[in-house]
């Protein structure tokens, strides 16, 4: 989600700037929380189903697990973020979510309506699916750096600690689905594919954040989104991230 650099100017109301301020820093949490939560319980379903077919494929299934992972720390990191802020994350949907609306236009359903082991047993959906999660963790990380030179994420020491390591992290994210598309000489990102990607980013900066940050009537989770998460998903222990924020 890129930045809105807005210099809010002088004003002889700080309590006034304040707000605003940290209106746009729970917001920008908000919509990350939201899809690095999104992206680890979607991952779930793909690293079953590439278990499944591929068992033997140990590096791939390693890289995928690694993804998995960093995705639940992130989401753990923003969750310990708002605590210590004392508030709830704002209640953002789908339609804030990247990889939701790129898959929705991809192949015409809802992330939870994919079904990854009938895709697994296709190489175009498979290929189609690679290039998809490629292109959002791409975006992902080109956003990121835009967020580490915002001069509001800068006043929020926390903020700057969580998305330094998103940053460190992000690289290792889209090298499995490259990996597999080299390895079944599949093609690479189509212009279409780039541009619709694009597209989805600037209708979310554009006209999806500058609603949320003015809406008056934004409500708050009353809970928290792993607390619906299902135990049995994989197996193992829930990973817990150690990371101070």
């Amino acid at each position: 989600m890129t930045s809105i650099d807005t210099t809010l100017g002088d004003t002889k109301e700080p309590r006034l700037l304040r707000f605003l301020q940290s209106r746009y820093l729970e917001l920008i949490g908000s919509i990350y929380i939201y899809n690095e939560h999104r992206g680890y319980t979607a991952i779930d379903q793909v690293l079953r189903a590439v278990r499944a077919r591929w068992p033997e494929d140990l590096k791939l299934i390693a890289e995928i697990e690694k993804h998995r992972g960093d995705e639940q720390k992130h989401y753990l990191m923003f969750r310990r973020w708002f605590e210590r802020r004392g508030v709830m994350p704002f209640k953002i949907d789908r339609a804030c979510g990247h990889i939701d609306r790129f898959i929705e236009i991809m192949f015409g359903a809802r992330i939870d309506e994919l079904q990854p082991e009938r895709m697994i047993g296709d190489g175009a959906l498979f290929a189609r699916l690679c290039r998809i999660i490629s292109l959002t963790e791409k975006r992902g990380y080109r956003q990121v750096e835009i967020l580490l030179r915002n001069r509001i994420v800068q006043s929020d020491r926390g903020l700057m600690k969580i998305f330094r390591i998103i940053e460190a992290d992000e690289p290792s994210h889209w090298a499995p689905y490259d990996g597999w598309l080299e390895a079944n000489a599949k093609r690479d990102s189509a212009w279409w594919e780039r541009a619709l990607d694009r597209m989805i980013h600037s209708e979310l900066l554009l006209v999806k954040l500058p609603f949320l940050f003015f809406s008056s009537r934004l409500p708050r989770r009353a809970d928290w989104a792993d607390e619906h998460d299902d135990a049995d998903r994989l197996p193992g222990k829930p990973f817990k991230s150690t990371a101070a924020v």
